[in-house]
């Protein structure tokens, strides 16, 4: 039975002497929906005359690439190959962020459709705390879906793992497709889940849900027990090599046939979570991209979302922080 599978619990010290792989020859395709993040900083000295509201005078702005687009990033400053496959609009918006991906050295396949307009997240901070965020978002057409699927299929054999960057924003409409496609040419399909049904990612080497997104799948659990159970059998059913669902301040945990491994987290000074899965899936496909065991894949991804949460924003981990002196 699946829920026979030994449990083993993994520290951030449990293999110290990780080496650094070679990630130079590791090439991953990111393919979801791609956003702009806009933030504008500020001081708040007052309250608006008009409503209870802080009034924010912005003095810096910045833009970071955000979404699947965010993934990609996390990839890059690896020092792994790169590719993002993604849509956005005919705006300004969408050439920003291609430009954002030649400065990471994202190869980049962006599909342009000039009926919507690229998704933005905006958000404005105040006395280093965020106090509002604003989404601008359209669903892509159905032309400029068929066209990504098309360009999917063209570019699969360029890549060694695929990471599919669900944000419930409509890019993914095709993932059953891209899934069977990928797996079919013997890759690796990593995907980050969102909604209410994950029968479309069945079939995938391995699903990275949270907390709260397992819970609208399977319900809620009482011990760790019945979530090996309720976890164990999803995985069954929708036929992955492995579940890993991440825990937050629980660290992470990850359910396959041969065994149950659980890391306590890493983070030093939780800051900011935004980003913080981003970092992880990143991390673990090109890890196991450049051949390291699932364990010491997991130990280092979590060891990277525990230094992503002590930065602002969407933020990324470079080689040497993750397999530098003292980390």
């Amino acid at each position: 039975m699946h829920a026979s599978a030994p449990s083993r619990l993994l520290t951030p010290d449990s293999n110290p002497h990780i080496a650094a792989p070679d990630l130079s020859a590791v090439r991953i395709l990111v393919v979801g929906d791609v956003m702009l993040d806009r933030y504008w900083f500020g001081e708040v000295s007052r309250i608006s005359p008009e409503a209870p509201v802080p009034i924010v005078r912005v003095e810096k702005r910045e833009e970071r690439l955000g979404g699947a687009a965010n993934v990609a990033r996390n990839v890059a400053s690896l020092g792994a190959h790169v590719g993002l496959l993604g849509v956005v609009g005919a705006d300004e918006a969408g050439e920003q962020v291609a430009q954002l991906l030649a400065e990471s050295s994202i190869h980049s396949y962006l599909q342009r459709d000039s009926a919507i307009s690229t998704i933005i997240k905006l958000r404005v901070i105040g006395r280093q705390q965020q106090l509002l965020r604003i989404d601008f978002e359209d669903a892509p057409t159905d032309t400029v879906l068929r066209d990504k699927l098309t360009a999917f299929n063209s570019k699969l054999g360029q890549y060694d793992v695929i990471i599919l960057s669900d944000y419930n924003k409509g890019s993914l409409v095709n993932v059953a497709d891209m899934i069977r496609s990928a797996r079919a040419a013997g890759k690796v399909v990593m995907v980050d889940p969102k909604g209410d049904d994950f029968s479309p990612y069945a079939g995938a080497s391995i699903l990275t849900p949270n907390k709260s997104e397992l819970k609208r799948i399977v319900g809620s659990w009482n011990s760790e027990q019945q979530l090996a159970d309720k976890a164990q059998a999803l995985r069954v059913e929708l036929g992955l090599d492995a579940l890993l669902l991440t825990r937050s301040e629980e660290g992470m945990s990850l359910y396959s046939a041969h065994e149950i491994l659980h890391m306590h987290a890493a983070a030093r000074e939780v800051y900011d979570v935004s980003g913080a899965g981003d970092t992880v899936i990143a991390t673990m496909a090109a890890m196991l991209g450049a051949g390291m065991s699932m364990a010491d894949a997991l130990i280092t991804a979590n060891r990277a979302g525990g230094i992503v949460v002590g930065k602002l924003g969407t933020a990324t981990v470079t080689r040497a922080e993750l397999f530098g002196a003292g980390l």
